[in-house]
């Protein structure tokens, strides 16, 4: 079934051109309203398409505002190929300052490839799926920990189906060159209902990032969003006289299952190590004080495994179930 999200961009259209994807929703105070995602087109002529988005889930803030200083960096810039930025993607998520949408519950990176008659967030990701991944040559998502995890600076990518898939994903995580690159069959997360899990399905080379650490901005984290959002653009030929500074070279890591920790019960987190940090398997990783029982001995936490602490959750008070750690290893 066809997108019944519409917007007045000409995709075709030479220059620059601002709107919305108008996501069609019927409210108490507007019956026939559209919820409007924030999109911007550069169209220089011959050359690669790069869809970029963020905002995904409403609570990371590097990508989105990574997204939003390019927009006006391109406005200043020749741009040969053409980019299509939507910095709000989840953009009831956004305004709410929330992982999920507000209106459906909908977590927009486990709704792909979405239905165009569904709610608000099935029909973004039907949108992007179907009417903004036919275009694409390269795929860009770019998500941090959120309000929930301190995350370590890392790229993700599937596979690709074939060689040349693959091939063409690992040239986009070297050229991207976050510190660490992570090629993940998307198991221990959103399995193939992400973005770029649905981007990979179309043929489409795609990244994901880590990039922050809680409901705030990590000036590291902008950097290394915007360092890599230009060299990709440089290095791809759309938009070539942009100035990037060399790149250290990424290094590739995997996520280790045995590493993860989740909480036993439900209590205040007290952890002993911070994300990058060496752990050895035995090691205290902290605690977790019962939240009901004061004079109980605290929960001890011990890694498992050998490897590198790649996310850690963020807010202290935890519930049975809340993953705590998880580990990481060079390949």
């Amino acid at each position: 079934m066809k997108s019944r999200v519409t917007s007045a961009i000409d995709f075709n259209a030479l220059g620059m051109q601002s709107d919305y994807a108008r996501v069609p929703y019927s409210s108490d105070v507007s019956a026939y309203g559209w919820i409007p995602v924030p999109m911007v087109c550069f169209n220089g002529g011959n050359g690669p398409t790069a869809v970029l988005t963020a905002g995904t889930h409403g609570d990371e803030y590097e990508g989105q505002v990574a997204l939003r200083k390019l927009v006006q960096v391109l406005s200043r810039t020749q741009v040969e190929g053409r980019v299509i930025i939507l910095p709000a993607l989840n953009q009831p998520a956004v305004a709410a300052g929330r992982r999920n949408s507000p209106l459906d519950g909908g977590n927009l990176n486990r709704a792909f490839p979405g239905t165009a008659d569904g709610g608000p967030t099935a029909m973004i990701a039907h949108y992007v799926a179907t009417e903004l991944f036919p275009m694409a040559d390269l795929v860009i998502d770019l998500h941090s920990g959120g309000s929930s995890l301190d995350y370590f600076t890392v790229t993700l990518a599937h596979p690709g189906r074939d060689d040349g898939e693959a091939q063409a994903v690992r040239r986009l995580l070297d050229v991207f060159a976050a510190p660490y690159s992570i090629i993940t069959d998307g198991s221990g997360g959103g399995a193939k209902s992400t973005l770029y899990a649905a981007a990979e399905q179309c043929g489409v080379p795609a990244i994901s990032t880590e990039l922050g650490s809680g409901a705030t901005l990590s000036r590291h984290g902008l950097a290394i969003a915007q360092d890599g959002l230009a060299r990709v653009l440089r290095q791809y030929g759309i938009a070539p006289d942009l100035e990037v500074p060399q790149p250290e070279r990424t290094q590739f890591v995997k996520f280790i299952r045995e590493g993860a920790i989740y909480a036993p019960c439900p209590g205040l987190f007290e952890p002993f190590v911070a994300t990058g940090e060496q752990v050895e398997a035995g090691q205290v990783a902290g605690l977790v004080h019962r939240l009901e029982d004061v004079g109980s001995d605290p929960v001890e936490l011990r890694f498992k495994a050998n490897g590198t602490v790649a996310y850690r959750r963020f807010p202290t008070l935890t519930a049975t179930g809340d993953a705590l750690f998880g580990l990481m290893v060079v390949q």
